[in-house]
């Protein structure tokens, strides 16, 4: 079963989740089909984008380096699906919100005092991918959509130390909620990846303030316990494809 001809785009593409949802996509779309691979780090992405074209010959693999968090970003992304969509007959986009951070987590709440600092992250978590979806959607208007949040535990769990993490997971769930009341044609699904092995649980096991916390995810790491990045990303394709969710929901790794 497969998606048939697409426009993809993933966000946050050069490594981790967002990579392995590029790996595991050239499979599931017929030929013809586009993936637009989006990132801050341009050498890696460009690379990235290189080995992708040899293992998925049927799939035309374009990239652009922008931060979605400023207007040159935004524009510079969204003019690259609209120059990829002018060039290809697509039935279908796909849009993968899945750049994110975690924020400073060495810091408790009472530690954060910085307005500057929140409104940065929150710029890039929660204001890029409001924005982005929005100008994908007015721009490709009447085109069949699936729009995926890349969600967590955290967006319905409060995590000690991790503030910044939770506050712009629950944002985006929230936000994408709305869009699913409010555009009935749409498929929006806020997915949630389970605890991945990438260079981000890295830094939750060395830098979370809460020792605790830290401890469970050290155990995790040493028994083996976190989630392979491809076997996500392929539950969530797999999702998307079944096509049985509510418009909106909040589906984990673990429901599936």
């Amino acid at each position: 079963m497969a998606f048939g001809r697409v426009l993809c785009v993933v966000t946050g593409a050069s490594r981790g989740f967002g990579l392995g949802v590029c790996r595991e996509l050239g499979a599931r779309v017929a030929p013809g089909s586009a993936l637009l691979m989006v990132s801050r780090s341009e050498e890696t992405l460009r690379q990235e984008a290189e080995r992708l074209r040899e293992r998925c010959p049927g799939l035309a693999v374009h990239w652009v380096a922008a931060d979605l968090s400023t207007e040159p970003g935004l524009r510079r992304t969204v003019t690259a699906a609209e120059e990829i969509m002018s060039g290809m007959e697509a039935e279908t986009l796909i849009i993968v919100n899945n750049a994110g951070s975690l924020g400073d987590i060495s810091k408790r709440f009472v530690d954060i005092v910085d307005m500057g600092e929140v409104d940065r992250y929150l710029s890039f978590n929660v204001s890029s991918a409001l924005c982005l979806t929005s100008s994908m959607l007015r721009s490709f208007p009447g085109l069949r959509t699936l729009v995926v949040n890349v969600s967590s535990l955290a967006a319905i769990k409060p995590f000690r130390a991790w503030t910044f993490y939770c506050a712009g997971k629950a944002a985006r769930d929230m936000m994408f909620r709305v869009l699913a009341e409010e555009e009935a044609d749409l498929r929006v699904l806020s997915y949630g990846p389970g605890p991945l092995d990438t260079d981000m649980q890295e830094q939750v096991r060395t830098l979370t303030a809460d020792a605790e916390l830290r401890q469970l995810f050290v155990n995790m790491k040493n028994e083996g316990k976190l989630v392979d990045i491809e076997m996500s990303a392929r539950k969530m394709l797999d999702v998307l494809l079944r096509d049985n969710y509510k418009s909106g929901d909040h589906v984990d790794f673990y429901d599936v």
